[in-house]
């Protein structure tokens, strides 16, 4: 008598699909970011800079292609020493996604990009209480070391927290 091991029909997915934006996601990551702009989690953003920066962004991708989340990097030019400083920005996870792994997903994987990318120290600015950033090291410490164009750019009526990670490179 023989009998089958049942196996899967493919290999099983974990989480949502991490990749580099394309400009033909410009709509749909302005769309996403729209909502949390509106409720001031987010700076307003227009949208033709979503196409202008488009591979500065990673997106989730749900499985019907739509996006479940989005997170920024952008490189500043280090004042002195190796590496060049980031700042990740416009970080979020549509309500329907958060607490599913989309969010953890996306800061892996820009971690690891900045890391391939030669980053010394990324930077962040977050409403909230930045919980997920914790735990991926980053911490609150001001402004201090981050790039002088980004610090400039805050708004201090927002009362964002500025959190850092130095990367290990």
């Amino acid at each position: 008598m023989t009998t089958a091991i049942p196996r899967p029909a493919g290999p099983r997915q974990r989480g949502p699909v991490v990749r580099t934006a394309t400009r033909r996601d410009a709509e749909a990551l302005y769309r996403l970011s729209r909502t949390f702009a509106r409720t001031g989690a987010l700076r307003e953003r227009p949208a033709a800079l979503y196409a202008e920066r488009a591979g500065e962004f990673l997106v989730a991708e749900a499985p019907d292609g739509g996006l479940e989340g989005c997170v920024a990097l952008r490189h500043h030019p280090a004042e002195p020493g190796p590496g060049t400083l980031a700042v990740l920005y416009n970080f979020c996870v549509s309500p329907v996604s958060q607490g599913r792994g989309t969010g953890s997903a996306l800061l892996r994987a820009v971690l690891a990009r900045a890391e391939a990318e030669g980053v010394r120290a990324l930077f962040t600015a977050t409403t909230g209480g930045g919980e997920l950033f914790l735990r991926y090291g980053f911490a609150p410490g001001g402004d201090h070391g981050a790039p002088a164009a980004w610090r400039a750019a805050l708004d201090p009526e927002r009362g964002s927290v500025v959190l850092s990670r130095p990367l290990g490179h």
